[in-house]
């Protein structure tokens, strides 16, 4: 069962057993995903990610190496890539720390067929929804970077809970400037309303209402 997606979701399995990988790889394949094994989990971190929809079936235990630390480096490399955990002696501390890493899930092996093409549903959905939030966050950035610095401590300050009048005091500047400041604001961050443009402040990580930080 496939996910929802426009071309087949790229499954990617780091696990040093032959017949777990070669298992795996025929049942994926047969429900039309693209797979790539790897068994040695260094060189799975070495290879070039896919641009389409994926996630990574990744056993705990990999030989001398612990399946949880390539988890860690998954994250520092800030690869985006939903990871679901498999293991054959997992222990409550191991399942916690990897769900605390943010893996999808933890399947004990062996697991059925059902719960893994659930898991990997899950997973390529996570995927889409981080894509286009990144999507989201690039055109506000362009957009924000757009603003001029005027716009931008006008932003700043809306967004923290200013009213246009309190606005207009801090800056010095008429109540009228300031509604055309922030109309202006709202053409050019391409909002429908102020609650989109107070999630795309927080999307931009602008909380601090201090005029320095708008200022280009």
């Amino acid at each position: 069962m496939m996910s929802d997606t426009t071309v087949p979701g790229h499954i990617l399995i780091v696990d040093d057993d032959a017949g777990i990988r070669n298992s795996l790889d025929s049942l994926l394949r047969a429900e039309g995903f693209v797979v790539s094994s790897f068994s040695d989990p260094l060189m799975f971190l070495e290879t070039d990610f896919p641009k389409t929809p994926c996630c990574l079936l990744l056993d705990v235990k990999l030989g001398n190496i612990n399946g949880l630390d390539i988890q860690d480096e998954i994250n520092r490399a800030e690869l985006g890539i939903p990871v679901i955990m498999m293991t054959g002696h997992g222990t409550m501390p191991m399942a916690v720390r990897g769900m605390k890493a943010g893996a999808i899930d933890f399947l004990a092996k062996p697991f059925s067929h059902e719960a893994l093409l659930q898991a990997i549903n899950e997973a390529l959905i996570l995927w889409q929804n981080h894509k286009a939030q990144e999507q989201v966050a690039l055109e506000a950035k362009r957009n924000f970077a757009a603003l001029s610095s005027r716009e931008k401590e006008v932003m700043g300050l809306a967004i923290a809970g200013l009213l246009n009048k309190q606005i207009a005091d801090h800056l010095s500047l008429s109540i009228v400037s300031i509604k055309i400041h922030r109309a202006s604001v709202m053409k050019k961050m391409k909002t429908r309303s102020f609650a989109d443009l107070v999630r795309l402040g927080e999307l931009l990580g602008i909380r601090d209402p201090s005029i320095k930080r708008y200022r280009s």
